[in-house]
């Protein structure tokens, strides 16, 4: 063995640098742990990071998931463009307006006094924050002198809190996403926290990266709900007309996910009589082509409903106008028409839920009405039902996303409903207070349509009905019946008009409906005189020559009134005429409430 070469004692327990090169291999295997913990805690930032697709929440997660494994305190500050959904500064320049997003800090730092959150970020000196936004490239200070203090804070008092805190330590790092800047995020340490590091520096940037995807997809994502909810609501009427016997409360909530907003829609139209159509639908789908489907549908109904067609007739029309669009689209709808004479409603629906009926004493119950298909099924007719309703109750439609959830039935849904409607004062109930029962919206995964209908008292001085003889003496009787009227409104000036559009309208069913029916005389906004008759065939305005002796009595009514017309009734048809009241003798609405 004394004789072995010397390749046999290459490795001898004396060898001085045997030791050297244990250190050293220790070193490189701590350090890989390292880089391994290091990269284990970016990994979980991808789970942590943008669990939501909400621009604030997403800068909170990303400075709670900075402390206190980075650093002791984390700001987070969001260009003002970003947070209102625009792209983020794509070209050096000069310092954008930012805001602060978000805060958050270990116990000890909680009192730093940094900007309140959603305030402007001003900085009135030449702070290192604005040389990160402006040369977009990272900040570090490890250790922290006077000077130091004034160029990371605003104001002399932070400063002095800053230093009072033991803050010795600080970065800032660019936001940047798709090479676009989105904001900073300030990082600082303090007390007996080791000061940062280039290592350190190097980490914060690839947190800051994968954080700056998340707001960049959370700021696409709010950018495309703001637009759908802005076509959505540009759709929706902006007023509910003032109409007799009815006063009708509406609301719209849009859905928290930008996947439930576009497709519900609501509409109230003032038809002749002083009736008044109420239309409450939702296109099965979202986004903007649902959006847009809606505001089709929208507009075919209220034409439909402006020619006084009856509930059942629209919803049929509806289906077939539903399957005429190109991209297949279903809805429901319920339409409903209220007339004040009798105090009824007239209601068919296409697949919608049923309405809900809260009487005076707060009696709530659901009202049967025969289901149709939804509108583009292809399935018709449709039935309706007369529902008499009496003074102080409430006729409530609404859209499924006022009860839907994800955990129970329809049936549970539909009775949390009624019982949270028994359970509202009147006042509540009218100013659409069941919108915000049940879930909140923050919570409400689909857009809700909300529509309340109060039945009022005092119809009775707007409101007359006569029925007229059908012999040679109606046109006669039918005009002192209206002169006597106007002169108890204190519309005597309007009696001469009146009295030559009355006419026309009696000598009309005389000789093209088998005789006059009934005589409506209505005061609201206008001045509204109808009426009716069996003929099936709907009058037109002629061209009269000037030989004719007859054929000008449209002629006269379409130039002496503000509008006319007529529709077909189950009986045969009515036609009115309608004038401006003077403002002063118009009823306001308390006094027709």
């Amino acid at each position: 063995m004394n004789g072995g070469s010397g390749k046999r004692r290459r490795f001898r327990w004396g060898d001085v640098s045997r030791p050297f090169r244990w250190r050293r291999t220790a070193a490189a295997l701590a350090d890989r742990l390292n880089t391994h913990s290091r990269l284990a805690w970016l990994n979980d930032a991808s789970t942590s990071i943008g669990t939501t697709l909400d621009l604030e929440r997403t800068a909170q997660e990303l400075a709670e998931f900075a402390v206190p494994r980075l650093a002791d305190g984390c700001a987070v500050d969001l260009l003002e463009a970003v947070l209102h959904g625009e792209e983020g500064q794509r070209a050096a320049g000069g310092i954008p307006p930012i805001r602060a997003t978000a805060v958050h800090a270990v116990e000890s730092l909680t009192d730093l006094e940094p900007d309140p959150i959603g305030s402007l970020a001003i900085h009135p000196g030449a702070l290192l924050t604005d040389r990160c936004l402006v040369e977009r490239r990272s900040v570090l200070v490890s250790g922290m002198t006077e000077e130091d203090f004034r160029r990371v804070t605003p104001t002399p008092r932070r400063a002095a809190k800053m230093r009072e805190k033991g803050v010795h330590s600080y970065m800032a790092v660019p936001l940047m996403a798709r090479g676009v800047l989105l904001g900073t995020a300030d990082f600082v340490r303090a007390g007996s926290s080791p000061p940062f590091t280039p290592t350190d520096l190097a980490l914060a940037e690839q947190l800051a990266s994968r954080a700056a995807v998340f707001i960049d997809n959370a700021r696409l994502y709010g950018r495309e709900r703001e637009h759908v909810v802005s076509l959505q609501r540009s759709l929706l009427p902006r007023a509910t007309p003032n109409t007799p016997g009815l006063a009708v409360s509406a609301d719209y909530a849009p859905a928290a996910d930008a996947r439930g907003v576009g497709g519900d829609w609501y509409d109230v139209v003032a038809l002749p009589s002083g009736r008044t159509a109420l239309v409450v639908g939702d296109v099965m789908g979202h986004g903007l082509p649902a959006a847009a489907t809606m505001g089709r549908l929208r507009t075919v109904a209220r034409t439909l409903m402006t020619l006084d067609i009856e509930p059942e007739r629209v919803l049929a029309r509806l289906d077939l106008a539903t399957r005429d669009l190109e991209d297949e689209q279903v809805a429901t709808c319920l339409c409903a028409v209220y007339d004040p004479a009798d105090a009824t409603y007239t209601v068919a629906t296409a697949g919608h839920p049923p309405p809900l009926l809260v009487a005076a004493d707060g009696t709530a119950s659901y009202v049967d009405v025969p289901v149709g298909a939804p509108l583009g099924a292809g399935v018709i007719p449709y039935d309706a039902v007369h529902l008499p309703v009496p003074d102080g109750s409430r006729f409530v439609l609404y859209t499924d996303g006022l009860i839907k959830t994800r955990d129970d039935d329809v049936d549970i849904q539909l009775g949390r409903l009624r019982e949270a409607a028994a359970g509202m004062d009147t006042r509540q109930l009218d100013s659409c207070g069941l919108m915000s029962s049940g879930q909140g919206v923050d919570r409400r995964f689909d857009e809700a349509v909300l529509l309340v209908a109060a039945s009022r008292a005092g119809v009775d001085d707007q409101l007359h009905i006569w029925e007229l003889p059908g012999d040679g003496t109606a046109a006669s009787t039918a005009r002192k019946l209206v002169t006597e009227q106007l002169e108890l409104w204190d519309l005597a000036d309007l009696s001469d008009v009146s009295e030559l559009v009355v006419s026309e309208l009696v000598a009309n069913a005389l000789r093209y409906g088998g005789g006059p029916g009934r005589l409506r005389l209505l005061r609201n906004d206008r001045l509204m005189v109808e009426v009716s008759d069996t003929g099936p065939d709907l009058p037109q305005i002629q061209h009269a020559d000037v030989s004719d002796e007859g054929g000008r009595g449209l002629q006269l009514i379409n130039m002496l009134c503000r509008r006319w017309g007529s529709c077909r009734t189950r009986s045969g048809k009515v036609v009115w005429a309608e004038q401006d009241i003077p403002n002063s003798a118009a009823p306001t609405a308390s006094s027709s409430s």
